[in-house]
């Protein structure tokens, strides 16, 4: 999307950084990366914790979605800026 981003992502041990820490190094990577326009970032974040497969499916769908509710593409597939980097599992 244009104007937001979203971020699933999930701690890799007991000792990562609080998630406002981590909001913050990735606002400060992205602010810096060449060929954008620095834009004004939010002075916080919404986040939501995930408890079970269903709910991340589900938000998963939500966030696909978004373009097309948006009218920048006809089918959520078409938008160009979507991916994931890890698959993040879930137990059954």
């Amino acid at each position: 999307m244009p104007d937001h981003l979203h971020l699933f992502c999930t701690p890799s041990t007991d000792d990562s950084l609080p998630l406002k820490s981590w909001v913050k190094f990735w606002k400060s990577r992205f602010s810096r990366t060449p060929g954008t326009e620095v834009g004004q970032w939010q002075a916080g974040f919404w986040d939501t914790l995930l408890r079970r497969n269903e709910s991340y499916q589900e938000k998963w769908e939500y966030v696909q979605n978004n373009p097309v509710r948006a009218g920048l593409v006809l089918r959520s597939q078409d938008w160009p800026y979507q991916g994931e980097l890890n698959e993040i599992s879930w137990p059954r």
